[in-house]
């Protein structure tokens, strides 16, 4: 009888610790042990305008921060042919950002809210090292996602992207969620979830911009990925971002207002 009450008791002690270590424990920050890393650095006169001036740069991305929508307006990145790697990388936890003055949104939003937790810079594109690709689970780096179009649609245009830069050299790429007044909210902090998710990809040789805008309703589609190519003047109207805004007015006006679709090849 004694040793039942002894077992017991180590039972429920097991379970309220696998409970507390669940819900309450995450680490601090994810901190490099690299030594003499290269890292991906945005040029500052690519970065899109700031609605918040939130601006964060990690090691191998950056973002704008939205704190009324708990995740990020923008996070933009460089994506490099030396980093499309199939290394096997451990998933490690999601936690805050401590960059984030305004903190960012706690992962428990999303538990049983029925989204994924899904990535604007995807961990896919940072597996070449261990550093990059836990840093891709900063929780300013996530937005509310639906399990079909995370893993259907949106993943075909981020597989597609891997290509055109193994086929046709470095790009950078700018992508988020629409945010807007009015979205469904999530979790004890509100996290906003979005009805579109865009991404803007695009690459600079001699001076020159070459760029592709994409718009997506916030659902799966089998249609091919050209049915959701704007310009980049119609997704600045619909996203309040000026993307191009550090470039001159000429250049813009080059690019800006036309569908170009004669570099990439789908």
């Amino acid at each position: 009888m004694k040793n039942r009450t002894v077992y017991s008791i180590l039972i429920i002690v097991c379970i309220v610790g696998f409970w507390l270590f669940e819900n309450f424990y995450t680490p601090n920050t994810y901190s490099s042990t690299e030594i003499g890393r290269t890292t991906s650095n945005v040029p500052s006169d690519l970065l899109p305008s700031s609605s918040t001036n939130a601006i964060v740069s990690h090691d191998y991305y950056m973002l704008s921060y939205n704190e009324p929508f708990e995740q990020a307006e923008w996070v933009m990145y460089e994506l490099k042919k030396d980093h499309l790697t199939y290394d096997d990388r451990r998933r490690p936890y999601f936690i805050e950002d401590p960059k984030v003055k305004s903190k960012s949104a706690d992962w428990r939003n999303y538990k049983n809210s029925g989204y994924d937790r899904g990535h604007l810079c995807p961990a896919g594109d940072r597996r070449f090292s261990e550093y990059a690709y836990n840093e891709t689970f900063y929780t300013s780096n996530i937005s509310p996602q639906k399990k079909d179009f995370n893993a259907g649609v949106w993943n075909r245009l981020e597989q597609k992207i891997r290509q055109w830069c193994k086929k046709g050299g470095d790009l950078y790429v700018i992508t988020g969620g629409v945010l807007e007044e009015g979205l469904e909210e999530i979790g004890d902090e509100d996290v906003d979830v979005p009805k579109s998710f865009y991404k803007v990809v695009f690459r600079k040789k001699n001076e020159q911009i070459q760029a592709l805008a994409f718009l997506f309703p916030h659902e799966e589609s089998s249609k091919p990925l050209t049915n959701f190519i704007i310009s980049i003047d119609a997704l600045e109207a619909r996203t309040g971002i000026d993307f191009f805004h550090q470039q001159s007015e000429e250049l813009q006006h080059e690019f800006e207002k036309k569908i170009s679709k004669k570099e990439w090849k789908f």
